[in-house]
């Protein structure tokens, strides 16, 4: 199972869509690898920076509602998992690209609005990150100087993808 959790990358914003996630112009590339330097290339968002420090860096986005809406290709979450980002933590997806999430092995972690408006209370702490216990099912974003743990819901199904590795490596060992 892949470990999930590390560095948090804030997108502050509602319906990132899938175009601004990784462009449509790179949507012939065959290869996951070759859309890791695109990731958010398209993202406009005050103060963003698509090739900041956060890449390379951070592993958890932590955004608003609707993430990941638009066209319902893969190669989103692709571009998210080539670049060492296991998961999303929002209010909720588009249906699609969720599940897509957990069909590759990573999690959509979905918050109510109250409980994502906490989290990004703790985009200025110093040396953020969130540990994610797949198994506990517990986030725990940690800081110099404090933490904050959360539970969320997996569904069986989902949880069992995430355990596996993906769809691929669900379906492999049991068909």
């Amino acid at each position: 199972m892949k470990a999930f959790g590390g560095p948090v990358l804030f997108l502050d914003r509602s319906d990132i869509n899938t175009d601004e996630i990784i462009p449509a112009k790179y949507l012939t590339e065959v290869k996951k690898e070759a859309l890791k330097p695109y990731l958010l290339e398209d993202l406009k968002l005050d103060g963003f920076n698509p090739n900041g420090s956060w890449k390379g860096t951070a592993k958890v986005i932590v955004t608003r509602a609707n993430f990941g809406c638009g066209s319902s290709r893969e190669h989103a979450p692709w571009a998210l998992e080539v670049n060492d980002i296991t998961c999303v933590i929002a209010e909720n997806y588009a249906r699609i690209f969720r599940q897509n999430m957990f069909n590759g092995g990573m999690m959509a972690i979905e918050f109510p609005a109250a409980i994502i408006d906490e989290i990004f209370s703790f985009k200025s702490k110093p040396e953020l990150v969130c540990q994610i216990d797949v198994n506990s099912k517990k986030l725990n974003f940690q800081w110099n100087g404090g933490s904050k743990e959360f539970d969320f819901v997996l569904s069986e199904f989902d949880n069992a993808l995430v355990n596996a590795g993906g769809w691929v490596e669900f379906a492999d060992s049991r068909y």
